[in-house]
């Protein structure tokens, strides 16, 4: 294999609940996948071929995506280097951009990004094989997510699910609730219940902001319903709009409670992620954590289980359908090097799905991925949400919206989102500063 430059069980409880929560629209529509088979198309020998691939990922993470890259050189005698552009993907390849010596395929963490680039020409369109894999492997709204103008540039390689919340059955037991279906429930039930009973409801996460823009998300998606949620990316309607204030006002009965957080509003503003998770299943100081399907080695490393000691159920519809807010990394290609093409095809192909997530701590949102390639009943049942929920699903706003708005530290949503924590008390206002910083980054 080549040398890589490396930068420093079943919930039956929950499932239950989750299958009959996220049974909302028909699944994404089927395909035969890259050669129908699983294999990509003849004609990939690339001996001699040496290709840079850079994505965020460390640690497990890479060594697991490490792997499928391995499958690929296995198969096509190309060379593939991996290497690991931190958390600030924008800061890593723009000055390679500007050099004029970008990897070969990057893996971006956002769609937004996607256009960006393309705005300033670093993208090459998908093209044959590519193309061919997309289209046969995913769904219309997953195609859409890597485009531009008509233009397939991206495919999402890696799906997050960003729609649950976790908990530790123990505390529920020992208050008397169960796992709620709805967010009044969760609220007046299930929260207040705990609260009475001594035991702290939710750790919170505010010290990480795009985790508060993930409590909005469900909610406005679950509420106002996906048409609007589209049209707030696009800004077709202002943040100011009704739809907007009501979801604060909505997310205000849990953080304008502080019995209902972990240390009140100073815990909630100043613990952030993992440590909130951590809270939840190590230190076992709170009931609930809300965050996605990723948290799960998180909860593994503060001594839990998975399926036993820490479960988990659907985010509570809030309207009339549960939201499925989903996350995720869009491979592009930003160069025409001879192999480029073709490692987009594999990523897009079952065969790498499927060898994903044999390894875990991975979701796809390619239609062709068995179901029996997941490890456990659990990780099976997330992923067939994320298909089964065909038009309904929605992709992170935030990350659909310019970076310098949705996904920066200290600023845009992430920073109104956590003054608003910290001080829900004018929703309409929280909404202005929301439109403001929206303008001003060209939203």
């Amino acid at each position: 294999m080549a040398e890589r430059k490396r930068n420093s069980s079943a919930l039956p409880s929950s499932l239950a609940l989750l299958a009959a929560s996220v049974l909302l629209a028909t699944a994404c529509a089927p395909g035969g996948g890259a050669g129908g088979d699983g294999t990509t198309a003849e004609g990939g020998e690339l001996d001699g071929v040496e290709l840079l691939v850079a994505a965020k990922w460390t640690g497990v993470e890479q060594r697991n995506f490490e792997q499928v890259l391995d499958a690929f050189e296995e198969k096509t005698g190309a060379t593939v280097t991996y290497d690991s552009t931190g958390e600030d993907t924008g800061a890593y390849l723009g000055p390679r951009i500007e050099g004029g010596d970008p990897p070969d395929v990057a893996v971006l963490p956002q769609p937004g990004l996607v256009a960006e680039y393309v705005d300033q020409g670093a993208l090459y369109p998908l093209q044959g094989e590519a193309a061919q894999a997309l289209e046969d492997n995913y769904g219309d709204y997953w195609q859409r997510l890597g485009g531009v103008a008509g233009d397939s540039y991206g495919i999402m390689i890696k799906a997050a699910h960003k729609s649950i919340v976790w908990y530790r059955p123990e505390a529920f037991e020992q208050a008397g609730v169960t796992a709620p279906t709805d967010w009044d429930e969760m609220v007046t039930t299930t929260a207040a219940t705990l609260s009475d009973a001594g035991s702290a409801p939710f750790a919170m996460c505010g010290a990480s902001g795009w985790t508060l823009t993930d409590w909005f998300e469900n909610v406005y998606l679950s509420q106002a319903g996906p048409d609007a949620y589209d049209q707030l990316i696009a800004h077709e309607i202002p943040w100011t709009d009704d739809s907007v204030v009501t979801a604060l006002q909505t997310l205000n009965e849990i953080w304008d409670a502080p019995e209902l957080m972990l240390d009140g509003t100073d815990g909630a503003v100043n613990t952030g992620f993992p440590d909130c998770v951590s809270r939840v299943f190590g230190q076992q100081e709170a009931a609930m954590v809300y965050e996605g399907d990723f948290a799960s080695a998180n909860i593994v490393e503060s001594g839990a289980e998975v399926g036993a000691s820490a479960q988990a159920f659907p985010f509570p519809a809030v309207g009339d359908e549960p939201p499925v807010v989903v996350g995720g990394d869009i491979a592009v290609a930003m160069s025409e090097q001879e192999g480029t093409q073709q490692l987009l095809a594999y990523l897009a192909s079952p065969e790498a799905g499927t060898t994903w997530a044999e390894l875990g701590g991975y979701l796809s949102a390619n239609s062709n991925v068995p179901a029996e390639a997941y490890a456990d009943e659990f990780t099976r049942q997330l992923a067939q949400t994320i298909l089964d929920a065909g038009d309904n699903v929605r992709y992170d706003l935030s990350d659909q919206v310019p970076s310098a708005f949705g996904a920066t530290a200290g600023s845009g949503m992430w920073a109104i989102l956590q003054d608003h924590l910290r001080d829900p008390g004018d929703p309409e206002a929280t909404a202005e500063k929301l439109e403001q910083a929206a303008t001003e980054a060209g939203q």
